[in-house]
């Protein structure tokens, strides 16, 4: 009995040594989804801040000097073309004007004096009464007259048109601004603050300014010979308001700058948006958002990258299984999925979830689902 239990402790001995020396197992190989990058169509969104202005923002400003009798409008009031919003003391105009009448009627009294005298000398001349130079001093005393005529009218239609300047009239309709200026003070065209502005807003501006680089890649991606034909080919842009909501009708791009800003290195386009409502005013800010198109794009969903260091990777499978860590250019964004420059290629296999953990060479199981490729299973999304 006592040997087979000291055979028996000599066998569990060698047993446990022979466990200690073996090899642990490898870990299994995780099981994780794999698809293909293929190549298809999309759009992605750029956005740009912007300012707007009306289409037509005018100073209202005197063109005399006067005392303000009168502020005919209140602030943010609506206006039409032609309607008084200020009245200017009129009565030193109005005797400007009177006295311009006079100096017209005396004008008129002289001419016809002259050709009296003229009219005189005529016949006394032909019959040698008197020299003849006598005459021709009429006659250009006549002259003088007839010219000193369209010297008052033109006096008369200065003092008409100062006489005008007392009612300041609205040139566009729209909605004044702040009212500086109150009754009884003494305003100048040369006063350095406007009456008030006026702001034209049945359709509204909205400029933004693209970057060198995002200038050429704007020129490269529409269609045209010209800027001008490129931008026809522009689909429709949107507004992005301060609250985030995005304003109800598009836009259209329709004018860019002509160079660029020294100082910013960008150039100014600008986008008409119809303000029919008068939601918009000038002074307001938002965002342009466009639309780019791509033909032949790279998608990746952004579930199956990973950002280290300002850069952003995905776990790419070779034949053998095992998995690298590839960094990627992204160069914008459709929905949830980066659009790729470059680092990977259509055919390309990625692992799509679970990548946390992974680490560069490491072997792993791929399991792919019914949908194998990036583009369905993105439009299935």
């Amino acid at each position: 009995m006592k040997k087979v239990t000291l055979l028996s402790l000599i066998a569990i001995f060698f047993i446990s040594c022979a466990d200690k020396n073996a090899t642990p197992p490898a870990p299994e190989a995780p099981k994780l989804p794999v698809a293909a990058i293929t190549t298809e169509s999309t759009t992605t969104d750029a956005e740009y801040p912007a300012s707007i202005q009306g289409a037509i923002d005018v100073e209202i400003r005197p063109q005399i000097s006067g005392n303000l009798d009168r502020v005919l409008v209140d602030e943010g009031a609506y206006v039409n073309k032609g309607q008084t919003l200020f009245k200017i003391n009129e009565r030193p105009f109005r005797e400007q004007l009177n006295n311009a009448l006079a100096n017209l009627h005396a004008a008129e009294a002289a001419l016809i004096n002259a050709q009296l005298e003229v009219d005189k000398l005529t016949p006394l001349v032909q019959n040698k009464v008197v020299s003849e130079y006598q005459l021709k001093t009429a006659k250009a005393t006549k002259k003088i007259a007839a010219a000193n005529i369209e010297q008052a009218k033109a006096m008369v239609a200065s003092a008409k048109i100062n006489l005008s300047y007392t009612n300041v009239t609205a040139p566009v309709s729209g909605y004044i601004g702040r009212l500086p200026k109150k009754q009884g003070s003494l305003v100048a065209a040369t006063d350095v603050e406007p009456l008030t502005t006026l702001s034209d807003v049945h359709e509204v501006y909205a400029y933004f300014s693209l970057s060198e680089t995002d200038f050429i890649n704007f020129k490269s991606e529409y269609a045209g010979n010209s800027i001008g034909a490129k931008i026809k080919n522009m689909p429709p842009v949107s507004l992005i308001l301060a609250d985030n909501n995005a304003y109800p009708q598009n836009g259209k791009i329709d004018m860019v700058d002509g160079q660029f800003d020294k100082t910013t290195g960008a150039i100014t386009l600008r986008a008409t948006f119809p303000n029919a409502n008068g939601t918009l005013r000038s002074g307001n800010t938002g965002r342009i958002r466009l639309e780019i198109e791509h033909n032949d794009a790279i998608l990746v969903p952004q579930s199956a990258t990973v950002e280290m260091q300002d850069k952003v990777f995905v776990f790419t499978v070779n034949k053998e299984n095992k998995v690298t860590k590839t960094p990627i250019t992204v160069i914008g964004k459709s929905g949830a999925n980066y659009l790729i420059k470059d680092g990977v290629k259509s055919g390309d296999q990625i692992v799509l979830s679970g990548i946390d953990k992974l680490q560069e060479g490491q072997l792993i199981k791929p399991e792919k689902s019914k949908n194998t490729k990036i583009a369905q299973l993105i439009n299935k999304k």
